[in-house]
């Protein structure tokens, strides 16, 4: 009988995965866990404790920092592969998996499929013929070197690529390969998994292709396997069900979707919401079900794509089974930044991406030129972004793969504040209160609109009182308010007040605060 162990690649939630492991491993099967090294020490500690008296769990010998698109993310799942073969010897498959899957049929029912056929599952599609990438670069994933993060070192990572493509610095593809494509979730014996990992010894040359490819967990396995097992034992498909909008974001599933899951032709499926506890808790309850039988229907992508579309014509009469209440997220943390001088506030956000790596997005909501990803035209205008904030910042924390996002907003965005606060998800605000002269106020008044470079001098004399007065009144409304995790950092604190507030709204070490702190001309204008 098959018995499967879980590649588990996570980064967030150390309760989630205790109780995902103990789910797994019940039936009598392994898993091996890669926990992110980004994540606090104390959240892994707390799975290792929660684990320790489990035979059936492993971790990883060295965890590592990850990144999207990065070659990270492949040496960590070869790192949990190395542990699992290692250290389960009578394990037959092998089952990439994430920290937001779940099963959607019962052990026996996962045993009893791959025991019917001796086979790879995994998506591997020709990179060059097929049309597996919609948009966006293509050729240019791998005849160029890519050393930087895309998301969060943009810059240097279209600079690079610029500068590349300008010296026409190219490369080729090792000639005995044949690149291939597909979905990250994969499926494989043995076998399959033990030539791999003897490909990865003895090819160094290609390692070091893959290394600076751009999103190799799309292409590495699905390239080596093809190279490695015949093409009549591979299954080009994923046993793992997921959706995408049409902005390319996953669905995420509720607790209303239990039946529908059950009817896929699929033994996993992501992203299962960490708000689902009724979900979860069905689907743990059916994993361990000897006698539970299953009816496949595979409706729902059919059934997403016919409710989607009728949604947006206005014809949708039945609700769409995958909608609920708009939510950032219970366990996401939005952290605004506050500040009327937006240059003040742009230069502490790139000083805190530079120092933590957490994502920040600047004045969205107040500038249309912002730097944002590509969702789907949601992110166009500021009309777009306003009337769907919540739907844009679901989107951003997803495009990010974070739970915490920094953005800056102007004090005046007073209803957006109100409706980011009364979020489920956690907000922190830091309101950075300026000193204004009466210089800067009056080019304010230019920029604003509110003069002009003829508006003659008694004039702006008594418009200035009015203005200084506006920006008090926003500061008292947003003081008035009440709202909760308010901090003030003022430009007349001395350095360690700043660093106080700035450990608070970030939730960081005070010595790291304090390096971020230290930035001698964050106030000037």
């Amino acid at each position: 009988m098959a018995r499967i162990a879980f590649i588990l690649l996570c980064h967030k939630d150390p309760e989630a995965i205790v109780r995902q492991a103990r789910m797994l491993t019940a039936a009598g099967d392994y898993i091996a866990i890669h926990f992110d090294a980004r994540a606090k020490p104390e959240a892994f500690a707390q799975i290792r404790d929660g684990l320790a008296d489990n035979p059936n769990v492993v971790f990883a010998r060295r965890r590592i920092k990850c990144g999207w698109g990065e070659w990270s993310l492949v040496q960590a799942t070869l790192h949990a592969v190395e542990a699992a073969v290692e250290t389960f010897p009578r394990a037959t498959h092998f089952y990439m998996l994430s920290g937001d899957c779940a099963p959607i049929k019962s052990a026996r029912y996962a045993h009893e499929f791959l025991d019917a056929r001796d086979v790879d599952y995994i998506e591997s599609f020709d990179y060059f013929e097929s049309d597996w990438i919609k948009t966006g670069m293509k050729e240019e994933r791998l005849v160029y070197r890519h050393f930087f993060n895309e998301r969060t070192q943009k810059w240097r990572f279209y600079t690079s690529f610029e500068l590349q493509k300008r010296l026409r610095l190219t490369r080729a593809i090792p000639h005995d390969i044949d690149v291939q494509i597909g979905s990250q979730w994969w499926c494989l014996r043995r076998r399959t998994v033990e030539w791999i990992l003897d490909f990865v010894r003895k090819r160094r040359d290609v390692i070091r292709f893959f290394r600076t490819t751009w999103i190799p967990d799309e292409t590495f396995f699905q390239t080596l396997v093809r190279h490695l097992v015949p093409e009549t034992e591979i299954e080009t498909r994923t046993l793992t069900f997921l959706m995408f909008t049409d902005y390319g974001m996953p669905v995420t599933f509720y607790n209303d979707h239990y039946d529908m899951l059950l009817g896929q032709d699929y033994l996993f499926a992501r992203k299962i919401s960490p708000e689902a506890v009724v979900l979860k808790r069905r689907l743990g309850t059916l994993y361990s079900n000897e006698t539970a039988s299953f009816k496949i229907s595979d409706e729902g992508r059919n059934l997403y794509k016919f409710l989607t579309a009728r949604g947006r014509e206005g014809r949708r009469f039945s609700p769409r089974f995958w909608e609920v209440e708009s939510t950032i997220g219970r366990d996401r943390e939005l952290m605004i930044v506050l500040c009327k001088k937006w240059h003040v506030a742009k230069r502490l956000v790139r000083r805190i991406r530079q120092m933590t790596d957490l994502p920040v997005i600047e004045y969205l909501f107040n500038e249309e030129g912002t730097a944002l990803p590509n969702l789907g035209g949601i992110q166009a205008s500021l009309v777009k972004r306003t009337r769907h904030r919540r739907a844009l910042m679901r989107m951003l924390f997803d495009y990010y793969e974070t739970d915490r996002l920094v953005v800056c907003m102007d004090p005046a965005n007073m209803d957006l504040l109100t409706d980011f606060c009364s979020d489920r998800a956690k907000t922190r605000l830091l309101e950075i209160q300026c000193d204004f002269s009466d210089a800067y106020l009056i080019g304010h008044a230019r920029r604003v609109g509110l003069a002009g470079e003829q508006t003659q001098g008694d004039t702006l004399e008594r418009l200035l009182p009015t203005i200084r007065g506006d920006i008090v009144h926003e500061r008292d409304r947003i003081r008035d308010a009440g709202f909760a995790n308010h901090l003030i950092m003022r430009e007349s604190d001395d350095r360690d007040r700043s660093a106080d507030m700035l450990a608070r709204f970030l939730d960081i070490p005070a010595e790291k605060a304090q390096e971020i702190a230290d930035f001698d001309h964050l106030f000037a204008d």
